[in-house]
């Protein structure tokens, strides 16, 4: 799985704070530290989950906690997502992100 090119994606979908992080030389430090951010998040999720509900699938889990660890990283960092109307990204869009940017399995 690949956490930084998640959160490029989430970054570049505002053409605006892109290009601000990218001229005043923040976009790679901030890549990596919401990386890895969203790693530990999905880590911890997938580790609550997988006690919570011991019968479930691996890839199931995975699953939801990256779900939940993006949605955490998305609630966290407001000022860092907007969209370009200047509305948070909602849980539905980091979803269908998810979903559509990471591989089966």
């Amino acid at each position: 799985m690949q956490y930084k090119t998640m959160v490029l994606e989430l970054l570049s979908e505002s053409a605006k704070l892109y290009e601000q992080l990218r001229q005043t030389r923040r976009l790679l430090p901030t890549l990596e530290t919401c990386a890895q951010q969203l790693k530990a998040s999905h880590e911890a999720w997938m580790k609550t989950l997988a006690e919570a509900k011991p019968d479930s699938q691996q890839s199931q889990i995975a699953s939801e906690a990256l779900e939940l660890a993006l949605k955490e990283l998305v609630d966290r960092l407001p000022s860092v997502l907007p969209q370009e109307d200047g509305e948070p990204l909602s849980l539905d869009q980091a979803i269908a992100f998810v979903r559509n940017h990471t591989s089966n399995g």
